[in-house]
């Protein structure tokens, strides 16, 4: 019997609306589901220009049955990680589809298809378009909406991609602290971080609000250089650098963001973001033409944050930077009255920052899947 199922390039104006305005029909009834930003999700599916796309390639597709739109799907060529890895390799990302394993094999079937005409036959996903953006499944944690700048998807994802033939390749976790916690870390850490501050003769100092889009690209610079020996990462490219830092510019905030420096030399950085998704959920992920006053005023009355990293060069790595920045981040949190933290996201193979989060008292409340489809062998 023929599928029901129609899969189509996304290609036309109507076709792009109908790509990005699916999930609201599909989450419709889900307390937890936060929607994207409208305008960022157009950058980062391609559909306006990023700088992600200056050396990639993305191609959108949805799926149709009977003339509605049941599925969505990207499929996506990293220049990068094949030339950093060695490994061509395609991504899936963008991922949304009813619960019905017909239509989520047609829709990964067309991904390879098009990843196939490109001489790339393996892939891995999803990727929202790459790991320095949103990545992983879902497959823990669904009894809350996710934080800032994380994902959320049903629970029969799962299912659905495990069903076509991929399989695990590495889990991501977040952490979850209170408030509570912090008198008995900062009893910890405090001794700790006094006796590494005076071996390194580290600096913590915050950030500059009289240079601040310039702390904010050093932040992430050394993001991009700390990261070179981590699972899947591959560099921004300055471009990418330049226009995350013009994004992130009115989302930090300044008190959240600590720089360590060894002779004036910035050698590590944490930043915080304050948790906007209750308020995106408010203006429905729409900044204009009032959005944007909504979502970034006052925002020391938001009262959860997202610690996004801890990043140190490589050679100050396993020194105790990292623990420095957190343990001198434990006044400001005070001070700010945040009652809740989340330390996301923590590769399952990095085991130096999860054991630093777990003997802090972090509780592990979510896990997150990155899946690898390797061939033929995979399929059902």
């Amino acid at each position: 019997m023929p599928s029901r199922v129609a899969v189509i390039p996304v290609d036309s104006r109507r076709e792009k609306k109908d790509f990005l305005r699916f999930p609201w029909a599909l989450y419709k009834d889900d307390p937890n589901w936060i929607p994207p930003l409208r305008g960022n999700e157009k950058e980062l599916v391609g559909y306006r220009p990023h700088p992600f796309y200056e050396s990639n390639q993305i191609q959108t597709f949805v799926a149709r049955r009977s003339g509605e739109v049941c599925g969505r799907i990207a499929a996506l060529v990293n220049q990068g990680h094949i030339d950093r890895y060695q490994d061509r390799r395609g991504f899936f990302g963008f991922f949304e589809c009813v619960d019905d394993q017909e239509v989520a094999n047609a829709l990964f079937d067309a991904a390879r298809a098009w990843l196939a005409e490109r001489e790339i036959h393996a892939m891995r996903g999803p990727a929202n378009p790459s790991l320095n953006h949103t990545v992983g499944l879902l497959v823990e944690g669904f009894d809350q909406p996710p934080t800032f700048m994380m994902t959320y998807n049903p629970p029969y994802y799962e299912r659905l991609i495990e069903g076509y033939g991929f399989r695990k390749s590495q889990d991501l976790y977040s952490y979850w602290g209170h408030i509570d916690m912090l008198p008995t870390i900062n009893e910890r850490l405090s001794p700790i971080s006094e006796q590494i501050v005076e071996h390194l003769g580290l600096k913590i100092r915050p950030m500059d609000r009289a240079h601040f889009d310039r702390d904010v690209t050093t932040f992430l610079k050394i993001y991009n250089l700390s990261l070179v020996n981590t699972w899947g990462f591959v560099p921004m490219s300055d471009a990418e650098v330049l226009h995350m830092a013009k994004g992130l510019r009115h989302l930090m905030a300044p008190e959240l963001a600590l720089a360590a420096e060894v002779d004036g030399r910035v050698i590590g950085a944490v930043f915080g973001l304050p948790d906007y998704n209750p308020r995106i959920r408010r203006i429905d992920g729409r900044l204009f033409p009032f959005g944007f006053l909504r979502l970034l005023r006052n925002k020391q009355s938001i009262k959860r944050i997202r610690l996004i990293s801890t990043n140190v060069l490589p050679e100050y790595q396993r020194m105790g930077v990292g623990l420095v920045l957190l343990s001198s981040l434990v006044p400001i949190a005070l001070e700010w009255g945040i009652q809740e933290a989340e330390f996301s996201w923590v590769l399952e193979s990095n085991s130096l920052s999860r054991g630093s989060l777990e003997k802090g008292g972090a509780k592990r409340d979510k896990t997150y899947r990155v899946y690898d489809w390797n061939g033929e062998s995979d399929s059902p």
